[in-house]
């Protein structure tokens, strides 16, 4: 059974709290999709975001297997982010910005 009522919108700025929520992030649907966004994360070069914005809802967007979860996530280490965009009955996609460190 899904969750009953809209995921509240999310602010975080610990780096471990960051990732362990990520980690039980699942997305499917249409465009981006992923098992675990917080390896989508990691393989992006943010070994340590140090800020979380989540908001909206979309239902194929899961949260420790239920459905309903965030519709938007962005991440951010220094001036590197990594945003995912997403929603019911749209096509999900994600975005980079700026340049991790040691990298020209």
């Amino acid at each position: 059974m899904g969750l009953k009522k809209n995921m509240q919108p999310l602010i975080q700025t610990n780096t471990q709290e960051i990732l362990d929520l990520l980690s039980h992030v699942t997305l499917k649907g249409n465009g981006f999709v992923t098992d675990c966004l917080m390896e989508d994360v990691l393989d992006s070069g943010l070994s340590e975001p140090d800020y979380l914005q989540l908001s909206g809802t979309d239902p194929n967007a899961f949260y420790n297997d239920e459905p309903n979860a965030w519709a938007v996530y962005h991440v951010r280490q220094g001036k590197v982010t990594f945003a995912v965009y997403g929603g019911e009955n749209k096509h999900r996609s994600v975005h980079t910005s700026g340049t991790p460190e040691g990298h020209p």
